[in-house]
């Protein structure tokens, strides 16, 4: 799920960058929600877009990191025969029909009280996860991390391997159980993942490693927040079991968090201004979440009005960015850092003084938002019912 851009507010921001070296006045494009409350949009389109910014040898410091990673990054990776499967968790086709029948009765009696709202969220959360072979071929053009022939022993090839595997599951299942709850328009919701599959994503990571692993850092968190309150959401709705489905691959994606912002913590270490520079450059940027090019053929802001509904059933909201914002950079602890260069020291201001003027703007889009009037929105995943924004 994704944090929206709105209003556009003119405010004063030091520069991350050496394009820009000096105090500027610019358009502040970070979190700041429509007055509709949504979290979610398009982001406009880039002028122009980077690659392989990371400079040639900066190469050698992922290499000199491999032996690291070996011991401190692929451990948190489960063996395939302690992982959980779907079919743990579903209605068993192997059973005779009427068996089966009747746990698949079981799995709909557990949904009917559940509001469309909340489908409207778990289909987005499906359809995010289900749009892994984009992120695995984000994640294999980084430059100095990638799987060169497919097989490569590397541990940063191994870890992205390993990685996408454990992810599959987690579309997999969600699925299967939407598919069987009887309560979602499968077609549309297949549909949905096939455009974007096809749109893929710009997350401005520049086939920079740096900024890659910042980017996977954050995206992993706000998974495990959004499954998290779904979960939640699931159990006051009276269906245990889909809660724990939730839960489970909320923990998973805590597992991977760890992962990632451990990298960076090690970048940290090696290359402090370094990556100190990149964590600016892509929280000025903002996080983009993966599905920022949802589509499902009829709706052309399906993202934000999917991410609407998020916010508004609480499951991600603006709140929710700042505090990944907060948490990282006290775990990377950020506020600490020395001996870092002029450009490093200027990332670092701006990132550690982010998180409250985020609030701040979002206190303010927030009473602009209780003074409009609610509107409504058909979302063709729940059979164009309509739900109110």
């Amino acid at each position: 799920m994704q944090i929206q851009t709105c209003h556009s507010i003119t405010t004063q921001i030091l520069p991350l960058t050496r394009a820009s070296r000096s105090t500027r006045h610019r358009q502040h494009r970070h979190l700041m929600l429509r007055p509709s409350a949504a979290v979610s949009a398009t982001p406009p389109p880039l002028k122009s877009r980077r690659t392989h910014s990371m400079p040639p040898e900066k190469v050698e410091v992922f290499k000199s990191m491999e032996s690291w990673a070996s011991q401190w990054v692929l451990p948190l990776l489960k063996p395939v025969e302690q992982c959980w499967q779907p079919q743990s968790f579903v209605p068993d086709s192997s059973l005779p029909f009427e068996e089966f029948s009747d746990q698949v009765k079981a799995l709909r009696e557990r949904t009917k009280e559940l509001p469309d709202e909340y489908f409207v969220v778990l289909v987005g959360d499906m359809v995010t996860e289900d749009a892994l072979p984009t992120y695995q071929t984000m994640i294999n053009n980084l430059d100095g991390v990638k799987d060169e022939c497919g097989t490569s022993p590397s541990p940063w090839a191994v870890w992205t391997r390993a990685w996408t595997a454990e992810e599959n599951r987690h579309g997999d299942l969600l699925r299967t159980y939407l598919y069987l709850s009887g309560r979602v328009d499968m077609a549309m919701v297949e549909k949905t993942v096939h455009y974007l599959i096809g749109a893929g994503m710009d997350p401005g990571t520049e086939n920079n490693p740096y900024l890659g692993f910042v980017y996977t850092s954050f995206q992993e968190r706000a998974t495990f927040v959004a499954h998290g309150n779904t979960a939640r959401l699931a159990k006051e709705g009276g269906d245990p079991v889909l809660a724990r489905i939730c839960g489970t691959i909320a923990a998973d994606e805590k597992r991977h968090e760890k992962a990632y912002s451990r990298i960076v913590e090690k970048l940290l270490e090696v290359d402090p201004s370094g990556a100190m520079v990149a964590i600016g450059d892509m929280m000025e940027k903002k996080i983009t979440m993966p599905a920022h090019l949802m589509y499902d053929g009829e709706d052309p802001k399906l993202f934000e009005h999917y991410s609407a509904v998020a916010q508004r059933m609480g499951v991600y909201t603006a709140n929710d960015y700042a505090d990944i914002l907060e948490f990282l950079v006290g775990r990377w602890r950020l506020e600490k850092l020395e001996g870092l260069t002029a450009e490093g020291k200027r990332a670092q201001d701006f990132v550690c003084g982010l998180a409250p003027r985020i609030r701040k703007l979002q206190e303010r889009a927030d009473e602009r938002a209780r003074k409009m009037k609610p509107h409504s929105v058909k979302f063709s995943w729940i059979f164009n019912k309509e739900l109110l924004l």
